[in-house]
């Protein structure tokens, strides 16, 4: 059975759509069968950031209402084996029954080693539904204040997960802004409440990247794409050590 694992933040603007693309295509290139899941309705981008940009012509409500299987709406990337991505939907004209969606996520994680899904940001509906029948939740923070308090409300939301379900990821993290606010990420870790599972360096080539209409990882393997793969690695469970911020 794989791992159906979700990336949540509190608030927009903290990497999550990143985080999935970039770790997704790290945890494929290690020979694991991945699924990348956007559950952003009507704000979707996950097909941008792993270079799929309208690829596919389904979504996961055409999966639910029996438009199309499972194997059918999933759209492989055109480069990296083993990835796939089943995209959200531009628009929805009723709400997604959960149930149903939580046997769609069965379904998932019988067929595919890992599948990341891309939460909307906040605590809504979107939030709630990107959580069903998941096994772990990343909870994604950048370093400012209003993101860790975000970030603490998010975990108090996911405390039925229990203990070593729910990890941190702090993003966007600059050595000269941390020691100008008096921050170290132990203080972020201290303050979400959660064991961290990567730190993730600013890096001014992911928008570049990300304008190319390619993923990060295929064009620089340094700064960030390296503390994506670290990630990716930990995940797997191997024991990697935290790149430290220059």
């Amino acid at each position: 059975m794989g791992q159906n694992i979700a990336v949540v933040s509190g608030k927009g603007g903290t990497g999550k759509t990143s985080l999935v693309a970039h770790v997704g295509l790290n945890l494929a290139a290690l020979g694991n069968r991945v699924l990348c899941l956007d559950c952003d309705v009507g704000l979707r981008n996950l097909d941008i950031a792993l270079g799929m940009s309208d690829c596919g012509s389904t979504d996961f409500t055409d999966v639910l209402a029996g438009r199309c299987t499972l194997e059918e709406g999933a759209i492989p990337h055109p480069i990296q084996k083993n990835l796939f991505l089943l995209t959200a939907p531009l628009t929805l004209r009723t709400p997604v029954d959960a149930e149903a969606f939580g046997e769609l996520m069965a379904a998932v994680e019988a067929q595919y080693d890992y599948c990341l899904v891309d939460a909307p940001a906040g605590l809504g509906d979107g939030f709630r539904l990107s959580i069903t029948g998941t096994s772990r939740v990343i909870v994604v923070t950048t370093t400012d204040p209003t993101s860790l308090r975000d970030a603490q409300r998010t975990v108090m939301e996911l405390s039925h997960l229990g203990d070593g379900k729910v990890h941190l990821v702090v993003n966007r993290c600059k050595r000269k802004l941390l020691r100008s606010l008096h921050q170290t990420i132990d203080d972020a870790i201290d303050t979400a409440g959660l064991p961290l599972l990567g730190v993730i360096p600013e890096d001014e080539d992911l928008p570049l990247a990300l304008g190319r209409g390619v993923p990060l990882t295929f064009v620089y393997n340094r700064c960030a794409g390296a503390a994506y793969a670290h990630i990716a690695r930990r995940l797997t469970g191997e024991k990697v050590p935290l790149l430290r911020i220059r």
